[in-house]
């Protein structure tokens, strides 16, 4: 897979790893109630919150389940209280990673981090130590049957989006991270909620891994991902499509 279609590498393995509903809704419901606690408990109000509520919809979380998460969240001083946290390194294959997660106890993250990245080969390092090698953006995605390329391209411009990356299962629309909400909401009412809507990391080039070094990233990124602490992860790697069927089989 090239360029990107990076993160359908990540899309389409997590469809097929993801099978523990608890611990994804684990997750959503931590930033549910960190998007509540940060701002305005009203999603309409409260653009991270509004980003949270859409995930947890994609997921299919009851209306409840959502709104029990904002209220504790809306509680204040009461109950969980979660820091934004960042890793990055290296993984095999010299491949760049950046870990973001929501934890209450940063020792505890720190450490499961650190050991994933040492049994896999790889190296935990320095805030910024890989980040470079990322463009922060912001993407909004929606399933390719939504509209055209051309009509999905033309009112993501018109939105203030920088660029549309097409393929015939989805439209990314990618933009300055200040802008997430405004394109998204001026999206929103010419095609309707996207599928996601989010600030991600980019790579602006993929390093290539075959073989083993594939099934040791691999192992890295689900490891990773295995933690309720951890909330997104995002990798520099480029791998066929032989190799991605075989490893998430």
């Amino acid at each position: 897979m090239a360029g990107h279609s990076q993160f359908k590498n990540i899309m389409y393995r997590k469809g097929a790893q993801d099978k523990k509903r608890a611990k994804i809704f684990t997750k959503l419901i931590r930033e549910l109630t960190s998007a509540a606690r940060s701002g305005l408990p009203d999603p309409a109000a409260n653009p991270r919150l509004r980003a949270a509520v859409l995930a947890a919809r994609a997921a299919n979380m009851s209306k409840d389940t959502v709104e029990r998460a904002i209220k504790r969240g809306a509680g204040g001083g009461d109950g969980e209280s979660y820091d934004e946290v960042r890793y990055e390194g290296y993984g095999p294959g010299g491949v760049a990673v950046v870990v973001e997660g929501l934890t209450d106890n940063r020792n505890r993250t720190a450490s499961d981090v650190r050991a994933a990245f040492t049994k896999a080969g790889g190296n935990l390092g320095e805030t910024n130590s890989v980040s470079f090698l990322f463009d922060r953006l912001g993407q909004i995605v929606y399933p390719a049957a939504t509209a055209s390329t051309e009509a999905m391209f033309e009112a993501a411009v018109e939105a203030g989006a920088d660029d549309v990356e097409s393929n015939e299962e989805e439209h990314l629309i990618l933009c300055a991270p200040d802008g997430l909400n405004a394109v998204r909401d001026a999206l929103d009412k010419r095609f309707g909620p996207p599928s996601a809507a989010r600030v991600v990391w980019k790579p602006k080039t993929l390093v290539p891994v075959e073989g083993e070094t594939a099934e040791a990233l691999f192992k890295l990124l689900e490891a990773l991902e295995d933690s309720d602490d951890v909330q997104n992860v995002f990798a520099n790697f480029e791998v066929s499509d032989d190799v991605l069927a075989r490893l998430s089989a």
